[in-house]
């Protein structure tokens, strides 16, 4: 571990953390694959823990005893308050910020194989929606995460610290299609639900009563839901039942009544 003191928020050492985009970080060609960055200690270590590796972290002065430990053979750019908020665009109150090497994702069908109970995202591109998504189904036991190629970025660093982390914990993997997708499903023998409104819906309580031993449970975004595709593919319509004139809730949310009803 090198701790190098950089006081010009335009050293070039920082572009890494200089106002980049999500889509300008994956497409960093070194590593192979981009980067993703994730935000405070507590973070990095669950990161680290996982087994994804720094490629430099970037900590203020007071935090820097916190860092040093988790970035291994990476340098460690000591800055300024001012130069940390100049280099990121945002206020950094949590002291570190790591810029990860993004590690390569499974294949959905591998996945697929081995769990026993999946939380499957279409088209959330609300990234705080997705970190808390993650976190429910961290929280609430499910194996794995599948997202559509739409969903916003799990290790987006958003995503990242909503979920406390939890996207390093829970395996996940990027869908294709829906037109190739749902036979993923039906080829592993996993029973696919879709949480949705229907006249046809079973009520989750019934669902739960006769739970399918590997069943992964399928929830779109709340403005427009799932879409046909997503729903043609499901086994079964499932829907929480309500009251008080709401008809639904926040994906992590129905993402944690629908797994702790489930477990």
């Amino acid at each position: 571990m090198t701790t190098i003191r950089i006081d010009d928020p335009a050293d070039p050492r920082l572009t890494d953390y200089r106002g980049l985009t999500d889509t300008a970080l994956r497409r960093v060609t070194e590593p192979a694959g981009g980067l993703y960055i994730a935000e405070s200690a507590k973070v990095i270590t669950r990161a680290v823990e996982a087994g994804h590796r720094p490629r430099s972290v970037l900590v203020q002065e007071k935090w820097v005893d916190d860092v040093t430990a988790l970035a291994g053979d990476a340098p460690v750019y000591v800055v300024p308050d001012t130069v940390a908020e100049q280099v990121t665009g945002f206020a950094v109150h949590r002291g570190a910020i790591a810029a990860m090497h993004r590690p390569v994702q499974p294949a959905p069908e591998d996945l697929l194989a081995e769990a026993r109970t999946i939380v499957v995202l279409e088209d959330i591109v609300d990234h705080t929606n997705v970190g808390a998504a993650f976190r429910a189904a961290a929280a609430l036991g499910a194996d794995a995460v599948l997202v559509s190629p739409r969903c916003g970025d799990p290790l987006y660093r958003r995503s990242v610290r909503v979920s406390m982390g939890t996207v390093f914990q829970v395996p996940w993997a990027r869908l294709p299609e829906w037109d190739a997708a749902g036979s993923l499903f039906t080829d592993a023998g996993v029973h696919l639900a879709a949480l949705a409104l229907s006249d046809d819906a079973v009520s989750l309580d019934v669902f739960a009563a006769s739970r399918p031993p590997r069943l992964a449970v399928l929830m779109g975004s709340e403005g427009d839901g799932l879409s046909a595709a997503a729903l043609a593919a499901a086994d079964t319509i499932v829907t929480i039942p309500m009251s008080g004139g709401v008809d639904s809730l926040n994906v992590a949310s129905a993402a944690a009544v629908a797994l702790w009803a489930l477990r």
